[in-house]
């Protein structure tokens, strides 16, 4: 697989406005590592290589087991979830997939249990950040592989 084209050359102003919702997701106060689950599970259902590989190598970098990791893509069968992540993965996986159902009320009310207003708000503009992530990725065919966490333990053990 080749890449169709770079993006972030083509349209520098377009992908700054993406990396302003991104940065602005990133100091809304939900956890770090709910936010990398939410990314892979986008990433999994919307087919995206590239995010795949950024977002698992992130969480690992920041502390996430690889259980958790390899269990994202069967998250409902698996135990090691806390229902607070569980709410944020049923919801990421509804915004993602919205033309299908929607996003029933049923969903709505159990997130709201697990989630205020304003962080139900930020944790759907992360989901529909990724998922313009993914769609930039998928289409352009970035390719998977190349991308290294921007992390001081990474950059610590990089050769100089």
């Amino acid at each position: 697989m080749e890449p169709r084209l770079n993006y972030s050359k083509v349209a520098p102003e377009g992908v700054e406005g993406l990396s302003k919702l991104e940065g602005y997701v990133r100091k809304s106060g939900l956890e770090h590592s709910l936010l990398e689950l939410v990314k892979l599970r986008a990433s999994q259902l919307n087919g995206c290589a590239y995010c795949i590989d950024m977002h698992t190598k992130d969480a690992r970098t920041n502390g996430e087991s690889e259980q958790r990791l390899y269990g994202v893509s069967a998250w409902h069968e698996a135990p090691f979830y806390t229902e607070r992540e569980r709410a944020a993965l049923a919801w990421t996986e509804a915004v993602t997939l919205i033309s299908e159902d929607h996003v029933p009320d049923e969903l709505y009310e159990e997130a709201r249990k697990h989630f205020s207003e304003k962080e139900l708000v930020d944790l759907t503009l992360g989901i529909i950040a990724i998922n313009s992530w993914n769609r930039l990725a998928v289409s352009f065919r970035t390719l998977a592989g190349s991308y290294q966490p921007d992390h001081p333990a990474v950059k610590k053990g990089a050769p100089k």
